[in-house]
């Protein structure tokens, strides 16, 4: 998947694409449900499929501010679009210009005149331009006058009936069920990034620890969780189990919101590498300890909880953390 930071002067070969339009943040089920739509479309009229998404988040350009609430960012985003078949994803940057611009203004500079588009494909309560003035019905208008076609895909509902969406993924992280937020994704969720030194405690205890900070990713509930751990080796990911730790560590008096993970049956030096940390089930809250002794009896008791949760998932060992078919809602589609 080529992906485009422009939507001027593209290549000839991209123009008329079926477009899937949206922040597309966590490429939940339903967001998979956009974009595969596109592709279908795409398919059946012989024409590329493409995706668009924004940069930064809109919620973030206008409220800087704001508490870390990313899903996916960037370079995990595009990853997932690519796995939906999608042959380009146009990354706009979202600057004041951008923000400026009308919701017709949108269509006819960008999809119209930069995209050149065949067909777009958005959620139903997908919004666009200027103060969020554009949705389904205005986007069809344009198509008419601009001779495109519209395809506004409905809610996407698990089997309770509830609506796929990013923001019922932040409400299971935060409230520490992963597994809930894995079945609104289609996959586990993880946290990625380069591995930073730390204090060392962990590896003076006889439990190494990979330590990732967190920085614009969504901050789950504070504790203890059974993860699976990917380590970027060339172009495969060798993924291990292990037990991580989400939190201050208060028992240090720590001040910055760290992802410490154990990584079983490992040896090694990760410091420096790429980690992809996908978290599989709650184990306890964050808690402070008298002693190390004390916090390292816990970590021992962590690890064999997080060892049997592991087992019993009976988790594929390639590609990655996936979502066991029997823990998986099933979209009405």
């Amino acid at each position: 998947m080529r992906i485009f930071r422009h939507h001027t002067e593209l290549p000839k070969r991209v123009l008329g694409a079926v477009v899937a339009l949206g922040n597309f943040d966590g490429v939940h089920i339903g967001h998979q449900a956009v974009i595969g739509t596109a592709r279908r479309i795409a398919v059946d009229a012989g024409r590329p499929a493409g995706a668009m998404t924004f940069e930064p988040h809109p919620r973030l350009f206008f409220k800087p501010d704001q508490e870390p609430f990313r899903l996916t960012p960037f370079r995990i985003k595009a990853r997932l679009i690519e796995t939906t078949g999608a042959d380009f994803l146009y990354m706009q940057h979202f600057d004041h210009e951008f923000a400026s611009l009308a919701a017709p203004e949108f269509v006819e500079r960008v999809l119209v005149q930069g995209l050149g588009v065949s067909h777009v494909v958005m959620g139903y309560d997908y919004n666009f331009g200027r103060g969020r003035s554009g949705d389904c019905t205005v986007m069809h208008d344009m198509a008419v006058r601009h001779g495109f076609q519209v395809t506004c895909v409905p809610p996407v509902r698990d089997p309770e009936g509830g609506v796929y969406s990013s923001t019922r993924v932040r409400q299971a992280l935060v409230a520490g069920r992963p597994a809930e937020a894995a079945t609104l994704l289609g996959r586990y969720w993880e946290i990625e990034g380069r591995v930073e030194h730390g204090d060392a405690r962990g590896r003076q205890i006889g439990f190494p620890t990979a330590n990732l900070h967190l920085g614009e990713y969504q901050r789950p509930a504070a504790g203890v969780y059974a993860v699976r751990a990917g380590i970027d080796q060339g172009g495969a990911t060798i993924w291990h189990d292990g037990v991580a730790n989400i939190g201050r560590r208060p028992t240090f008096g720590g001040d910055d919101v760290l992802l410490e993970a154990h990584l079983f049956d490992f040896e090694g030096d990760l410091y420096g590498r790429h980690l992809r940390v996908a978290l599989i089930e709650f184990i306890r809250p964050e808690q402070t300890f008298a002693g190390l002794d004390a916090l390292k009896a816990q970590i021992e008791a962590d690890r064999d909880a997080a060892r049997e949760i592991l087992n019993d998932r009976h988790l594929p060992q390639s590609p990655g953390p996936s979502v066991p078919a029997a823990d998986r809602g099933r979209p009405d589609q």
